[in-house]
C-alpha cells in the first residue's frame, strides 16, 4: 500500500461561515403560505355566508302580518325604517299547507279609511313581497316564533300605529344606521375582493416567472452589508503576508482623500491566488470587514449562461451596482471559470465565455481611477488565466495564498475551537506539528470532526484523543470493517511492514508514524509518514528515500512469497511519476543539467499540437531507459536492505497481525531507535543538500 503524503484538500472557509443573508426563495415560500392562509380564511368566509341554512326568522307578506296582528298573536315588533320584525305570542306555521305560498295573495288591510285604495296597496305590497314568496316556495312547513316584513312606505299605512295599539302590542322604533350600507359592503364585497385580489397576485407571479428569461441579463451577486461585518482579519490566519498585502487596500477604502492628493493610483485588480482551502473568499470578505463597506460576492461561472451576450450584461450590471453602492469591493470567486485563456486548445472556442471576458477586461479598463471600487478575484489555476486579465491596469497586484505554517495552523486551530468546550489536554502545538502539509479548510474539517468523534462518545468536552481520530480520518481515511481471509491479510502485513522497515532504516525519509491493516479509505492498510517539518524545497536524498519507501511494499511481497500482486499498483504509478519529474524537471539523472517538458499537464485540449515538442524521439527513449534505470537501481537497494533486516521485517508483520495496528511507540519497541543521517563516503552518493543517499543499509545491532 502506498505510504501516505500530505495532499490538498478540498477548498473550504478556514473560520466559521457568516450568517447568510435571507434567501429570496425562502421569502417567497413564507409570503406564499401566508397568502394561502389568508386565501383559506376567505374561503370559509363565503362558503359560510353563502351557505344555505334555515332561519329561526320566517319572511312574510305584510298583510300577514296585518292578519296576524288582528287575531292577537303579535306580542312585539321592532321598526328600523321600512324593516319589521318581531315575535308571535303562538308559533305561526308557514308556509299553511292549505295555501301555497305562491297563492298567498297579500290580504286586503280593511279598515274605513284604507278600503278605498286597497286594491292599489295589495297589487304594490304584492310586488314588495313577491321575493319572500319566492324565498319560501320550496320550503316545508315550519313555525316559526319570530317574523319579519317589509313596511311599504311607498304607499304608507298611517293606521298601523293604531292597530298596533289597538291589540296591545309593544312597539320599538330605531332610527335607521346611516352606515348602514357601508358595513354591508363591508361584510358582503370586501372578502370577494380580497379573493378576487388573490388570484390577480398569483397570476401575475406566473407571468413574472414565465418571462423570467428576460431578466437573464440581471446578476445575482451577494451583497453583504457594511453595517456588521461578520469577518475581519482577526477571523483570518495563516496568512499574515497576504493580511499585510491587502492592507493597503483597505486604507485606501477608509481614507481615499490620502492617496488622491498625492496622485497615488491604487490597484482596482487584485488576484488571491493559492491551493484549495487556504481562504482566498475569507480574506476577500475580511478585507470588506475591515473596511466597512459593501461587499458584493459572485461565483464567475454564474456569467455564463446559455444564451449569448448574458455573460456581458451581467458583467456590466455587476460593475454597474458596485460603482453605484461605492466605496464597495467586489469579488469573484473562481475567475478561472470565465478568465480562460482565449483560443487555447481545438474544440474548446466558446463564444459566450469569451463574450463575458472581453466584456470584463472592458470593465476593468473603464474604471475611473478616483473611484473608490476594489476589484478582488479568487483562483487556484492562475496559469490558465488569459494574459490580458495579468497585465497592468487591471489585475496588476497578485496576492500569494499559501499553505499555512507551524505557527499559522495553530492559530487556525485556536480560530476554530473558540466556539467548542475543550478538555484539558488539547495541546495546540502538537496538533500544528501532526497536521504538516493541511490546508485552513483541513483544519477547520479536523475541527468538526473532532468534535463529532466526542458526540458520538458522549463525552463532556473535545480531548485530544478526538482529535487524534479525526486526524486518523483526515489523513487515512474512514475505517472499514477488518479482512477475514487469511492468507490476505498476512499479504497486507508484509505489504506495509515493507513500507515501515525501509521507512525507519532510511535516515532521509518521513518519520514512520503508524502503521495499520485496518482497511481505510480504498487502501487495503496504511502506513503513515508526517514530515517532521515543513519543507519548502525537497533536496536528491530526500527524493531517493521515498522512490525507495514507495517500493518497499512490492519487494516485501516478492521476498517473502516470492510472487507479486496487484496491490503495489499505486505505488508504482507515484514512483514512475516521481523519477520521471527527477529525470526530466530537475536534473537529477545521467541527461544531465537540462529539463524538457515531459509530464507538463496541459489543461486545454489539444494546445500541445501547436508547440513544437523542445526533445527529439531519440531524447525521448534515452528519459525512458534513464527512469526505467533509475526505478530499477532504487528498487535493487531496497530487497538488499531488506534481505538484511529480514527479521525486523518478519517481526512487524507478526505485530501487525496481532495487533492490526502499531504506533510510534510500539515501533521503537520492535525496530530500535531510528538511525540519524550518515555521513558522506565512497558508497554513498551525495544529494544536492549534502545529505547521503545509502545504497546499501548495515544491518543494525539487535
Amino acid at each position: 500500500m502506498p505510504s501516505l503524503e500530505p495532499k490538498q484538500r478540498p477548498d473550504r472557509l478556514t473560520s466559521k461561515r457568516p450568517p447568510r443573508e435571507p434567501d429570496s426563495r425562502q421569502q417567497l415560500r413564507q409570503n406564499l403560505w401566508l397568502w394561502w392562509l389568508i386565501f383559506a380564511s376567505l374561503l370559509v368566509w363565503n362558503l359560510f355566508a353563502w351557505w344555505p341554512s334555515r332561519s329561526s326568522v320566517v319572511s312574510i307578506p305584510y298583510s300577514t302580518f296585518l292578519d296576524q296582528v288582528r287575531e292577537n298573536n303579535v306580542s312585539k315588533v321592532h321598526i328600523v325604517g321600512d324593516d319589521i320584525t318581531g315575535e308571535f305570542v303562538t308559533p305561526l306555521l308557514w308556509p299553511t299547507p292549505s295555501q301555497p305560498p305562491a297563492a298567498t295573495a297579500t290580504p286586503q288591510v280593511s279598515t274605513p279609511a284604507s278600503s278605498s285604495r286597497s286594491g292599489v296597496n295589495s297589487q304594490r305590497e304584492g310586488e314588495k313581497t313577491k321575493s319572500a314568496h319566492e324565498a319560501t316556495a320550496n320550503l316545508t312547513p315550519a313555525r316559526y316564533s319570530k317574523f319579519r316584513t317589509i313596511f311599504p312606505s311607498a304607499i304608507g299605512d298611517p293606521q298601523l300605529i293604531g292597530l298596533l295599539e289597538h291589540h296591545h302590542v309593544a312597539i320599538e322604533v330605531s332610527s335607521s344606521p346611516a352606515n348602514s350600507w357601508l358595513m354591508s359592503l363591508l361584510a358582503n364585497w370586501v372578502p370577494m375582493l380580497l379573493l378576487i385580489g388573490f388570484f390577480w397576485w398569483m397570476a401575475a407571479k406566473s407571468s413574472r416567472a414565465q418571462s423570467g428569461m428576460f431578466g437573464f441579463g440581471r446578476i445575482k451577486a451577494r451583497r453583504y452589508s457594511a453595517e456588521k461585518p461578520d469577518v475581519t482579519f482577526a477571523d483570518v490566519a495563516g496568512a499574515d503576508e497576504a493580511k499585510a498585502e491587502l492592507q493597503e487596500e483597505v486604507d485606501f477604502l477608509t481614507n481615499p482623500a490620502k492617496y488622491h492628493e498625492l496622485g497615488a493610483r491604487i490597484p482596482k485588480g487584485v488576484l488571491l491566488v493559492g491551493p484549495p482551502g487556504t481562504g482566498k473568499t475569507l480574506m476577500a470578505r475580511a478585507v470588506a470587514g475591515e473596511a466597512r463597506v459593501p461587499f458584493f460576492s459572485i461565483n464567475a461561472s454564474e456569467f455564463v449562461e446559455m444564451f449569448v451576450g448574458v455573460g456581458a450584461s451581467r458583467v456590466r450590471d455587476l460593475f454597474r451596482q458596485a460603482k453605484e453602492a461605492a466605496p464597495a469591493i467586489l469579488f469573484i470567486d473562481e475567475l478561472d471559470a470565465v478568465g480562460r485563456r482565449r483560443g487555447a486548445g481545438v474544440g474548446t472556442v466558446n463564444d459566450e465565455r469569451e463574450q463575458t471576458l472581453n466584456q470584463l477586461l472592458g470593465e476593468l479598463d473603464g474604471f475611473d481611477p478616483r473611484q473608490e471600487v476594489i476589484i478582488l478575484a479568487a483562483t487556484n489555476r492562475p496559469d490558465v488565466l488569459d494574459p490580458a486579465l495579468l497585465r497592468p491596469g487591471r489585475f496588476d497586484r497578485q496576492v500569494v495564498v499559501g499553505m499555512p505554517d507551524r505557527k499559522g495552523r495553530e492559530a487556525i486551530l485556536r480560530i476554530h475551537t473558540r466556539s467548542m468546550r475543550l478538555a484539558d489536554d488539547v495541546d495546540f502545538a502538537t496538533l500544528a506539528g501532526m497536521t504538516i502539509g493541511l490546508s485552513g479548510a483541513d483544519l477547520a474539517n479536523l475541527c468538526n470532526e473532532a468534535a463529532l468523534a466526542a458526540a458520538r462518545r458522549n463525552r463532556r468536552a473535545v480531548g485530544m484523543a478526538d482529535f487524534e481520530e479525526a486526524h486518523d480520518k483526515i489523513r487515512l481515511g474512514a475505517a472499514h470493517p477488518q479482512l477475514i481471509d487469511p492468507k490476505e491479510r498476512r499479504l497486507i502485513a508484509y505489504h506495509e511492514a515493507g513500507h515501515a522497515v525501509v521507512a525507519w532504516f532510511t535516515p532521509a525519509a518521513d518519520p514512520v508514524q503508524k502503521v495499520t491493516i485496518v482497511p481505510h479509505g480504498q487502501a487495503l492498510g496504511v502506513t503513515e509518514q508526517v514530515p517532521g517539518e515543513d519543507r519548502h524545497n525537497l533536496s536528491q536524498s530526500y527524493l531517493y528515500a521515498r522512490l525507495a519507501v514507495m517500493l518497499g511494499g512490492r519487494t516485501a511481497e516478492e521476498i517473502v512469497f516470492g510472487d507479486v500482486t496487484t496491490g503495489a499498483e499505486n505505488d508504482l504509478v507515484e514512483a514512475t511519476r516521481l523519477a520521471r519529474r527527477m529525470v526530466t524537471r530537475w536534473g537529477m539523472g545521467k541527461l544531465g543539467l537540462i529539463a524538457f517538458r515531459a509530464d507538463e499537464q496541459q489543461p486545454f485540449l489539444g494546445y500541445e499540437l501547436s508547440q513544437r515538442s523542445d526533445y527529439s524521439e531519440a531524447t525521448a527513449a534515452e528519459i525512458d531507459l534513464e527512469v526505467r534505470g533509475l526505478l530499477n537501481e532504487v528498487h535493487q537497494q531496497v530487497r538488499r536492505q531488506l534481505l538484511d533486516l529480514r527479521h525486523y521485517l518478519d517481526a512487524l508483520a507478526a505485530t501487525l497481525l496481532d495487533e492490526e495496528t502499531v504506533s510510534l511507540d510500539r515501533l521503537v519497541q520492535l525496530l530500535g531507535p531510528r538511525p540519524q543521517p550518515v555521513a558522506a563516503d565512497p558508497a554513498t552518493a551525495d544529494g544536492p543538500g549534502g545529505e547521503a543517499i545509502p545504497l546499501r543499509q548495515s544491518r543494525p545491532p539487535r
